[in-house]
């Protein structure tokens, strides 16, 4: 499935019971030799009484994360094909809590991806009290100890890191070259994905994300959510803002302060198939 061009391969571990280890998933997404996603997402039983299904985000590379919206969406559309609800609204358990999931009647699917975290523990995130900003330092060359000058970013959590770079103009941002050192930068303990975010308007901006374990992908729904609280923290989008990525548009809807973010978009189903493990 993809949602936005961000894909994945969804496994259904309520009809069957599969582990699969790190080595299997990096294997099973090689795009040359393998089945090839950004993420692997599985459903399964919720250990929650109040969830529906339970929601596991693997990346590429073979790690697990906290929470993917565009993968939230697929989620849902996959439940709903194979049969294992005829709800319209859904609720996932994730390791970072429950989201709430809503069919529309047009499609798409609108996801609750809950409030954002600004507290650097919670991130997480090296600072010493919370900021709508930070200067980060980026090392080009380690061993000599040379550096480029310092970047803007915020630092936010939307069920996971992220961080926001303003751009100019986001066709020409240094996302492959800047993307991994700000990912494994030493200020984020867990690694974080990086959102290069151009502001078209008030209630538009252009964006590309490079995520941590994945590399830059066509869309990331987390990113975009976590941009426009950006945005919006300094004073420069409105409540609601249609996010443009490579693989499409996503509409994102924040109040503020401590309200939750609501993301709407698409999610569609490539094809189906059996795998012998």
């Amino acid at each position: 499935m993809h949602g936005l061009g961000n894909d994945f391969m969804l496994l259904d571990l309520i009809s069957q019971d599969l582990h699969l280890g790190e080595d299997q998933i990096r294997a099973l997404a090689d795009r040359r030799l393998g089945i090839g996603f950004d993420q692997l997402l599985t459903v399964g039983p919720p250990c929650d009484p109040a969830a529906d299904f339970r929601y596991r985000i693997f990346n590429a590379d073979g790690s697990e994360v906290e929470q993917c919206g565009n993968g939230a969406r697929c989620l849902t559309r996959f439940v709903r094909d194979r049969g294992l609800t005829t709800k319209t609204h859904i609720t996932l358990e994730t390791n970072t809590g429950r989201i709430d999931c809503k069919l529309e009647k047009d499609g798409n699917i609108t996801v609750n991806m809950g409030a954002p975290r600004l507290e650097p523990d919670h991130i997480p995130f090296s600072a010493e009290q919370p900021q709508i900003t930070y200067e980060l330092t980026i090392p080009t060359n380690i061993n000599q100890c040379q550096s480029i000058e310092p970047v803007c970013i915020s630092a936010i959590n939307v069920g996971n890191p992220h961080a926001v770079l303003t751009v100019d103009d986001v066709a020409s941002a240094p996302v492959a070259k800047l993307g991994p050192l700000i990912e494994g930068h030493s200020r984020f303990p867990e690694r974080v994905n990086v959102n290069f975010m151009q502001v078209l308007s008030r209630s538009e901006i252009a964006l590309r994300v490079y995520e941590r374990g994945v590399g830059e992908t066509l869309a990331c729904g987390t990113g975009a959510c976590a941009s426009v609280v950006s945005g919006r923290l300094r004073g420069l989008l409105d409540e609601e803002v249609t996010v443009s990525l490579p693989g499409g548009d996503l509409l994102i809807r924040w109040e503020g302060n401590e309200s939750d973010i609501y993301m709407s978009g698409p999610a569609c189903r490539v094809y189906e198939g059996r795998l012998h493990i």
